[in-house]
C-alpha cells in the first residue's frame, strides 16, 4: 500500500525552527511530484512548499524565505525546514504526493495522515 508518514512537529515558540520530513513507501518516490500542505482550524487548505520530480520548486508567499523544501531519492522523503517560525504557521502540515502534474498542481494525490506544528509563546 502506498504510505505517506510525516513526522517532526512539534509545539515550539516564536522564531524557533523546526524540520518535517515525509516517508514515502508503496511508490516510485522519484517520479512523483511532492508537497506540503498545512490546515489550521477554521481555514482552508492552503500549499506551504512543492516540489517536482525533477526539483523544481514552489512556495507560498507567507513561507518564503523562511522554509526550505528538498527531497532525498535516495531515501524516498521529502523534508521541509521551517525557520522563523511564527503562530500563523500553527497547523496541521499535510504530505501529498502525485505522479501527474496536473493533479500535483491541483492538490490531488497521495495523503499522509498530517503532523501537528504548534508555534505559541
Amino acid at each position: 500500500q502506498v504510505q505517506l508518514v510525516e513526522s517532526g512537529g512539534g509545539l515550539v515558540q516564536p522564531g524557533d525552527s523546526l524540520r518535517l520530513s515525509c516517508a514515502a513507501s508503496g511508490l516510485p518516490f522519484s517520479i512523483y511530484h511532492m508537497g506540503w500542505y498545512r490546515q489550521a482550524p477554521g481555514k482552508q487548505r492552503e500549499l506551504v512548499a512543492g516540489i517536482t520530480s525533477g526539483s523544481t520548486i514552489r512556495y507560498a508567499e507567507s513561507v518564503k524565505g523562511r522554509f526550505t523544501i528538498s527531497r532525498d531519492n535516495a531515501k524516498n522523503t521529502v523534508s521541509l525546514q521551517m525557520n522563523s517560525l511564527k503562530p500563523e504557521d500553527t497547523a496541521v502540515y499535510y504530505c501529498n504526493g502525485a505522479e501527474g502534474y496536473l493533479d500535483y498542481m491541483r492538490g490531488r494525490g497521495y495523503w499522509g495522515q498530517g503532523t501537528q506544528v504548534t508555534v505559541s509563546s
